[in-house]
């Protein structure tokens, strides 16, 4: 298998800052997603933004990821609200111009959905900061087609993986590229003693099915 270093110092540096949290052993503690989802890891990218090696380390990367799968674009766009300042960060370092998309379009004022300047045909580049299903991801690429928007992909720092959010992709047509994910992050936590590798089975079984985990059978063989 050929090493990939930058997931691999990504992967480090999220569990080191504890911007992903795994609970050890595997299943005695679960998280509980935004979806309802029951899960054995919880990842909160924003807490990179407090550590200014950390955080220009993956500015740096997301742009040179970014310059290479798309090229430059006319547009960065943020996902709201964790990959605002994300987008920024590389919109500012590439001397873009930044807009951000909201979930949803405010009930008040202009009732805009996309903040900022975009003119119809510009090339946008999506930035992103954590990919589980991708739906409210994808959601922030339709309004940017709906706006007249060419969106060329979009860039982010970590996906789990899912089979769900590969096929929502694939439906949208739209190029996801990531600096790390859920396969190097669980092998990078074994080096780093945060579980053991007898964790990893579990660990991968949830992945498969993670909308079911928790439930009481799932429960039961985890602990």
């Amino acid at each position: 298998m050929v090493r990939d270093e930058v997931a691999e110092k990504i992967a480090e540096s999220l569990l080191q800052i504890r911007a992903v949290k795994l609970a050890k052993p595997v299943g005695s503690e679960v998280y509980t997603w935004a979806s309802g989802w029951k899960s054995p890891i919880y990842c909160d990218n924003r807490i990179t933004l407090s550590y200014p090696k950390i955080r220009t380390y993956i500015r740096q990367q997301l742009v040179t990821l970014l310059e290479k799968s798309f090229g430059k674009p006319d547009v960065i766009a943020g996902v709201a609200t964790g990959a605002i300042a994300q987008g920024v960060l590389v919109a500012e370092a590439m001397g873009l111009p930044f807009i951000y998309v909201r979930p949803q379009a405010k009930a008040h004022g202009m009732g805009n959905q996309i903040e900022g300047e975009l003119k119809k045909g510009q090339r946008v580049v999506v930035i992103e900061d954590l990919i589980s299903t991708g739906k409210s991801s994808l959601a922030a690429v339709e309004a940017l087609r709906a706006a007249g928007a060419e969106v060329k992909g979009m860039v982010a720092i970590f996906t789990y993986g899912f089979d769900e959010a590969k096929s929502n992709f694939k439906k949208s047509k739209v190029s996801l590229v990531t600096l790390s994910n859920y396969d190097v992050l669980i092998q990078q936590a074994v080096l780093e003693n945060q579980i053991s590798e007898k964790d990893l089975p579990s660990l991968k079984e949830w992945r498969k099915n993670p909308s079911s985990w928790g439930q009481e059978e799932h429960s039961t063989n985890l602990k």
